[in-house]
């Protein structure tokens, strides 16, 4: 088994959009966000989130939100590219 590697992030996201982003960067919904908690196995493969509680930054007027986000992947043969195609799914454009 692969080693245990973490990740922390500062999010510009809700607690809400979050879960429906994750789903959509694991291909399915086979998970709970329970007290900033989601707990993920497949196989020989885990992932392990910690969401902060939700809060914002201001600036100016504008309000956005904030959650620190913590990964911890263990089994992942190559927990950096997992965690770059899951950030894939995070990225927001604008224009």
């Amino acid at each position: 088994m692969s080693e245990t590697v973490a990740f922390h992030k500062e999010m510009a996201i809700t607690h809400h959009d979050f879960v429906r982003l994750l789903a959509r960067a694991l291909g399915h919904k086979d998970f709970q966000l329970v007290d900033g908690k989601i707990s993920i196995a497949e196989g020989e493969r885990k992932m392990e989130v910690s969401l902060s509680m939700e809060s914002e930054r201001r600036i100016a007027l504008v309000a956005l939100p904030v959650t620190f986000v913590r990964f911890v992947l263990t089994g992942y043969d190559d927990a950096r590219a997992e965690m770059d195609r899951i950030d894939l799914h995070f990225q927001r454009g604008g224009g």
